[in-house]
């Protein structure tokens, strides 16, 4: 049985604990860097709004920041299906919101034009990088080789490494949702939640918590 009085158990606890918060230290200190090289460099800052998850979900809604918070796209989006309830309920985006939208086919190569050659920087990269190739795709808008040819970073996972939550079960940092990141770092939502601009400005909020430099 496990003596758990006995002092080389006890300091080889001690120095896992010291281990494991130096990790940490020096995983926030990275991320901190990491995030000031995005503002620097004054990377985009992409948030969408959708139909749904899924392999047919469409783009109803799309917004590009920079990281001055200068507001290059902001635009809602006629899907070529309607706009399930249970979406609805959750950005608040109705089919009577997008009649008049313009479709993905009429801002393709505005979004091409802002985003060719740029970083953009999303909470949660893979799921809207995905949408965005899926609405094109749909529209039957050309799409390069390489799918786009902007590359993603991923905010919410940079920020799991910055919170430092460890999920014991997958093995690696928790990811946070965005309203989440929000109240840990006292980042004021600027708009309604759920809303593609409103996200974005809130996701520059936690880049700048990251970096920890001021609004």
């Amino acid at each position: 049985m496990l003596n758990t009085n006995n002092p080389l158990y006890r300091l080889a606890r001690a120095f896992w604990r010291f281990i494991v918060k130096a990790g940490k230290a020096l995983c926030k200190l990275s991320v901190k860097q990491r995030a000031k090289r995005w503002l620097k460099n004054n990377h985009l800052i992409l948030d969408t709004e959708t139909t749904g998850l899924g392999d047919d979900a469409e783009i109803i809604e799309i917004s590009i920041i920079d990281c001055t918070g200068k507001i290059l796209l902001d635009t809602l989006v006629k899907p070529l299906k309607s706009i399930p309830a249970a979406a609805t309920a959750i950005h608040g985006i109705t089919n009577d919101m997008v009649a008049d939208a313009p479709t993905w086919r009429d801002i393709h190569y505005q979004f091409v034009a802002l985003s060719n050659d740029r970083t953009l920087l999303i909470y949660n990269a893979s799921f809207d990088s995905r949408l965005i190739f899926q609405t094109a795709a749909t529209n039957n808008c050309p799409v390069p080789e390489k799918k786009y040819i902007f590359d993603a970073e991923c905010v919410m996972k940079t920020y799991a490494e910055y919170y430092g939550q460890w999920d014991q079960k997958r093995n690696k940092f928790k990811w946070q949702r965005l309203a989440n990141a929000a109240e840990q770092q006292g980042v004021v939502i600027d708009g309604t939640p759920h809303r593609a601009l409103a996200d974005c400005k809130t996701t520059l909020g936690i880049i700048r918590a990251m970096a920890e430099v001021k609004s």
